[in-house]
């Protein structure tokens, strides 16, 4: 039994002591009895050394307080997008350097991500597993936006030297926004699992569908906050710049969420759950001793070896992993992979997943590669290329304040891409009978292609505002339809094997989500690693909107040609 797969509607009854046969021993069906109830009560057990036996129901304003977090993150998440490219190029920062910033944090992703599971499942703080990790991950985070949005305001205090100041300030800026960006990354992982924890089944679900709604809403205020001209509002005049502005909102609501998050569900220490296994073992040594006949132990009998703690947490891999895996078919414990996940676990199943699942994750890829290329470098693009201003200039200049211009008209476009994500999700239901997911996938890469195609061949104001829909599209398809399709094929292997008698076992669906969602931190340093050389070559950004439309295009095809259709059945309607 996983965390994911505690479901209390569907609890067997106590067992019941079987009555004594006439030769003083039990029936063959009453050991078959006492045997799966043994099981079943052993799965008890290790449930209850992570807390999620009987967990009480939660009421719908405890999670919400629970999911704020999202909208605080989202929220500060949407100020990087929009400013990054515009801080580092503000302060100096060379154009073929400016994607590189992005390459660092999904390697140290790929590299930490499992040793930091690890480390939650087993954490002993007396204020729980998750919450530690999660203010130490949320600090790092308000650390990370302090230096990125204020490094050019400490380096011009700390020198005076122009020379100096300048290669200070990119370095405390590049240096902010690695530790914001890593932290951010990462904490995503245990606020899931603390959500996983300290919930019944039902109010994961719920929690999950708050975090969703929460995290879009983040992300719309945070794109309209960088909107604001605050330059020349009171607040702007008072904090010196826009940049401090936006750095004061920021830091007050992910302060504000965060706390309110650490305190809105009661969280169980590992040490209180492990108090607990003892008697419960003993309870089962008795249980099965009974085994052999009812009040009689036979010579046989022997007390089954001690079951070391730590040897049945282990069988429970990291929640980190595991939040990646909620679809439906969690809620079946044999399908979950019982060894911890790790990067070489991940890498070997990634390799060795058949053939459909291999193509969903190269899709998925080169969709992630096409959406980061526009998203990252958007607001740049509006502010060199459809308002032609210059970031390199002084910040007095009118040439440094039309590109600032620009940068809040992007900001404004990637609030449109927010909305129109929520509202794509709901068309897609309409959607869905008819043209089917492989349909919708295709349908979501053309639109975002041919949208940004045309983004970058004709950059007018309000055409790429109006075009700034189709990112919604393309962030809605990405975040829903290739999990529809894996849990589409999940479904169609239950049904094939229960033609064939049920005697294979099925794919963890946690490990192919993982590997999936892997595929964005991979997509991330291809774009880290590869755009700012594109740029320095071809001398113009507006090559980021191109590729993102050429790279979206051959996704098209690749879809069309590779990835396999599902059987429709309800389940996508309800994850949509």
């Amino acid at each position: 039994m996983t965390l994911l797969s505690e479901d209390q509607s569907a609890r067997p009854q106590p067992c019941r002591i079987p009555e004594p046969t006439k030769n003083g021993g039990s029936s063959p069906q009453d050991s078959k009895t006492l045997t799966a109830s043994k099981d079943y009560y052993m799965d008890s057990a290790e449930g209850a050394v992570f807390g999620q036996v009987e967990q009480p129901r939660r009421s719908r304003g405890r999670l919400i307080l629970h999911g704020l977090v999202m909208f605080g993150r989202e929220f500060c998440y949407a100020v990087e997008a929009a400013f990054v490219t515009p801080v580092l190029l503000s302060v100096g920062l060379p154009r073929s350097m400016y994607s590189l910033v992005w390459l660092i944090s999904p390697i140290l992703g790929f590299l930490l991500q499992p040793v930091i599971g690890s480390a939650s499942d087993y954490c002993r703080s007396p204020w729980g597993r998750r919450r530690p990790y999660i203010l130490t991950l949320g600090l790092l985070m308000l650390v990370g936006i302090t230096m990125f949005l204020n490094g050019d305001l400490i380096i011009s205090a700390l020198f005076a030297d122009r020379s100096a100041r300048r290669t200070w300030a990119i370095v405390l800026v590049m240096l902010g926004v690695v530790l914001f960006d890593f932290a951010a990354d990462f904490i995503d992982g245990p606020i899931k699992a603390y959500l996983f924890d300290v919930c019944s089944h039902q109010d994961k679900e719920r929690g999950l569908h708050y975090h969703a709604l929460l995290t879009g809403l983040g992300g719309a205020f945070g794109y309209l906050m960088g909107a604001m001209d605050w330059v020349h509002t009171g607040l702007g005049q008072l904090l010196g710049s826009e940049y401090q502005v936006i750095f004061f909102f920021s830091a007050l609501t992910w302060s504000f969420f965060l706390t309110i998050h650490l305190f809105s569900i009661p969280e169980e220490p590992l040490d209180k759950a492990d108090a607990r296994l003892p008697s419960v073992l003993n309870a089962l040594r008795n249980l099965g001793s009974q085994q052999n006949g009812y009040g009689t132990l036979s010579k046989d009998a022997e007390d089954p070896p001690p079951v070391p703690v730590q040897d049945i947490r282990a069988r429970s891999f990291s929640a980190l992993g595991e939040a990646n895996a909620v679809t439906s078919s969690a809620k079946d414990p044999s399908k979950e992979p019982r060894e911890r996940m790790t990067l070489k676990s991940l890498l070997k199943a990634t390799i060795s997943m058949p053939n459909h699942y291999r193509y969903l994750c190269i899709s998925h890829l080169l969709g992630w590669t096409a959406f980061l290329c526009n998203m990252l470098f958007f607001t740049d693009f509006m502010g060199q290329i459809v308002y032609k201003g210059n970031p390199y200039a002084e910040h007095n200049s009118t040439s440094y304040a039309t590109y600032e211009h620009g940068v809040e008209i992007g900001c404004w476009g990637l609030c449109i891409n927010a909305v129109s994500s929520a509202v794509f999700s709901y068309v897609q239901r309409l959607l869905l009978p008819s043209v089917g997911l492989k349909g919708l996938y295709f349908l979501g890469y053309f639109v975002f292609g041919l949208g940004t195609g045309l983004i970058g061949l004709f950059p007018n104001v309000i055409a790429t505002l109006v075009l700034c829909s189709v990112f919604g599209v393309m962030s809605s398809t990405l975040y829903t339809i290739p999990f529809n399709l894996i849990a589409e094929y999940q479904r169609e292997e239950e049904e094939e094997m229960a033609r064939r008698g049920g005697g294979e076992t099925a794919r963890g669906t946690g490990i192919d989500c993982a590997a999936l969602t892997s595929m964005v931190q991979l997509a991330q340093i291809l774009v880290g690693a590869g755009l700012g050389a594109l740029v320095n070559i071809v001398g113009s950004v507006v090559v980021v909107v191109l590729s993102a439309s050429t790279v979206s295009l051959l996704g098209c095809m690749f879809i069309a040609l590779f990835v396999r259709q599902a059987h429709l059945s309800p389940s996508p309607l309800h994850n949509l």
